[in-house]
């Protein structure tokens, strides 16, 4: 036909060593504009954190009070001076990360982020993962996924910030709420199991802090989002 181009006359565009790394290089960049944490899970999270802080911080000058095992917590690392300031910190955390925690869990569920982040768990990739992190193979090099040691720590630390609020309750109010302090064995169970809760977000805290700061990149991703 007049005016048609042969296929082979088309112009054709290629691509040197230049243009491969522009390509990578825009790719690179595309990747790291990304939003990896949105504004909602940012201020939630550093909510929690200063809430989840204060409430440790203080719960310890509380168990000095009533110590359920053969050993007190320093003072210069307890919060409060003396038990009536510490429940006084206590109770005013308890309500930030109560009303932070729902926030939280309501946008995470309806947002579907906990169902892409956070789950599937098998027990085959948690243990794969942990024998790689123990010999310094785990990769963190992409953010935005989660590996299944993550998923399972972080499933588990909003687990424990679920049962230390209830057990908490259950500890302040034991006759108005006395059917969920019947559910934790009653008021001297309920302690143990408000003291391990606090012991398994403790943990967790310094194993998130620990990979913060090997992952510096991780820390600016949960200010900047990106």
């Amino acid at each position: 036909m007049a005016g048609s181009v042969h296929p082979r006359a088309r112009p054709h565009r290629s691509y040197g060593e230049s243009g491969i790394t522009m390509t990578a290089h825009a790719i690179a960049t595309t990747t790291d504009r990304a939003i990896i944490h949105p504004l909602w899970v940012r201020v939630c999270h550093w909510i929690n954190a200063l809430a989840i802080l204060v409430m440790i911080g203080s719960g310890w000058q509380i168990y000095d009070a009533s110590p359920l095992f053969g050993f007190n917590f320093p003072s210069r690392i307890a919060l409060g001076n003396w038990l009536g300031g510490a429940l006084l910190w206590h109770f005013a955390a308890m309500w930030v990360l109560v009303t932070n925690g729902i926030v939280y869990l309501a946008l995470g569920i309806i947002s579907g982020r906990f169902r892409n982040k956070l789950f599937p768990i098998y027990p085959s990739e948690v243990i794969a993962d942990i024998k790689a992190a123990l010999t310094f193979k785990l990769a963190h090099d992409e953010l935005s996924h989660y590996n299944a040691v993550q998923k399972l720590l972080y499933t588990g630390v909003i687990l424990a910030g679920i049962v230390i609020v209830l057990s908490g309750i259950s500890i302040w109010k034991p006759v108005q709420f006395q059917e969920l302090t019947a559910l934790f064995g009653g008021y001297d169970a309920a302690r143990y199991v408000h003291f391990f809760a606090m012991a398994a977000i403790v943990g967790f805290l310094a194993v998130h802090i620990a990979l913060a700061l090997l992952v510096p990149k991780s820390l600016r991703a949960m200010i900047a989002g990106r």
